[in-house]
């Protein structure tokens, strides 16, 4: 069902540079900057602190009416200047927005002035070799968060990914995952005994313990030596259902440096999880750990145990496309259908993909929507009668409004505490989903019952 609009209400997406700040913020000794006005700069640390409970610094070159008009290049200039003196940063992540994007800033150009300003023998900010900049084109008024996410790993292994002889080393590009889910992966790897690049790796700057006195930039990320490594790997996994080889950082490397690509969806469900153990079982010639094989038998249990409680309800699932498609497969193989499947995201691939999946999706009934808002989702769930609402923060109101239990997973999540440990990958990440959802099904059933029994 379409409706006939002139405008967005209430996005189903956030911009394209917050994803790009996001993603530089997992590597190591990194500052992300923006070009353009100081309030999306502030619009988007508010948004990240929220989530992750944590401090985080954006630079911004700092637009105003005069930049607006005869560009950007001196106010660019001068923040790097400042941020290099005050950071003393590794790499500047530097993301465009709306307003440098309008004007045709050649931001490529000023950086190469800014270096050359120093070739000349103009002093160095703080006595040490420049940050390296990594430029990615991030404007707000096309694509959506995750757009820059892929948009600023793309445009990092494209500045720094060497040529080298072959090792025995397996890229990982996890995709917009919680730091738990980072930590989860990493821990998967290590117990295969895989070397490996997590790229990015926010794990520890987004998710950190407490400090004695601040750290302008927080300790952890994706070490600068290891993704100049990421171009001699023997293979990359990364988990998209709908990026194309063109945005991937993956298939840069792949058509670069002939490093093989392996793309699957995210590990969400059994199927999922076991095509990527299955993956990771070949790359490193070595059998499944115990922990997963036990870790999978008790997930089963649990199918079997909860499933009369869950068969057949009926749940609106929205969000990014990967998460979506990924939660959707997830949510068919427990017995639940996913009515509706939506996304503020383009890029045209969602049923496709989700058919891939779900065989029998038209005969569900399930219908799949992109690039939608929230009012248009509402619009669609009313007529759907729906037991569950699962996405971000940003449905509780829909969720309020029509009375919907809601299950918080993603990002952003604002209206509760610990979104940003919330796991979601791998036969683990999978049975704290699946409790969850059970757990809420019992507790709609259970208040809402005029007994308000103690024992199900």
């Amino acid at each position: 069902m379409k409706t006939a609009k002139t405008a967005t209400q209430n996005a189903c997406r956030l911009c394209n540079p917050l994803g790009a700040c996001l993603a530089f913020r997992g590597i190591e000794n990194c500052v992300p900057f923006l070009h353009g006005s100081q309030g999306c700069a502030t619009y988007i640390r508010r948004y990240l602190i929220s989530h992750f409970k944590e401090p985080i610094d954006i630079a911004s070159s700092n637009f105003n009416e005069d930049t607006a008009v005869f560009g950007g290049s001196h106010n660019l200039k001068l923040g790097l200047k400042n941020v290099t003196q005050q950071y003393k940063p590794d790499v500047i992540g530097l993301a465009t927005t709306c307003l440098s994007e309008t004007i045709g800033d050649d931001v490529d150009m000023i950086l190469r002035d800014y270096v050359k300003l120093f070739d000349n023998g103009e002093p160095l900010p703080n006595g040490k070799p420049l940050p390296i900049m990594i430029h990615a084109s991030t404007p707000s008024y096309q694509g959506s968060h995750i757009d820059g996410f892929h948009a600023a790993m793309k445009a990092t292994v494209e500045k720094m990914a060497a040529e080298g002889p072959r090792k025995n080393l397996l890229n990982i590009f996890p995709n917009m995952v919680s730091p738990a889910d980072i930590r989860h992966l990493k821990e998967i790897m290590e117990d295969f005994k895989l070397p490996y690049v997590m790229l990015p790796d926010y794990s520890e700057t987004l998710d950190g313990g407490p400090w004695a006195e601040y750290h302008r930039i927080p300790k952890g990320g994706t070490p600068l030596n290891a993704i100049a490594e990421s171009g001699m790997a023997s293979g990359s996994i990364e988990f998209t259902s709908v990026l194309n080889n063109e945005k991937s950082p993956a298939g840069y490397l792949e058509s670069a440096f002939g490093v093989p690509r392996y793309t699957m969806p995210l590990p969400i469900g059994i199927r999922q999880c076991d095509a990527f153990f299955s993956t990771l079982e070949k790359l490193s010639e070595k059998p499944l750990p115990a922990t997963y094989e036990d870790e999978r038998r008790r997930l089963v249990d649990a199918y079997a145990d909860g499933h009369k409680y869950i068969f057949e309800k009926k749940a609106v699932l929205y969000g990014e496309e990967d998460l979506v498609i990924a939660m959707a497969g997830f949510l068919h193989e427990i017995g639940i259908v996913p009515v509706l499947c939506a996304s503020g995201g383009k890029s045209g691939r969602m049923k496709a993909m989700l058919e891939q999946l779900i065989p029998d999706l038209d005969q569900q009934g399930i219908t799949v929507r992109e690039g939608v808002d929230f009012i248009d989702i509402e619009n669609e769930t009313k007529a759907l009668e729906a037991d569950l609402l699962i996405g971000n923060s940003k449905g509780y109101t829909m969720s309020r409004k029509n009375n919907l239990p809601f299950i918080r997973i993603g990002f952003p999540i604002h209206d509760r505490f610990g979104g940003q440990r919330i796991r979601h990958l791998g036969y683990r990440g999978t049975q704290e989903l699946f409790d969850r959802i059970v757990n809420t099904v019992i507790e709609q059933r259970q208040s809402s019952s005029p007994i308000g029994y103690t024992y199900m």
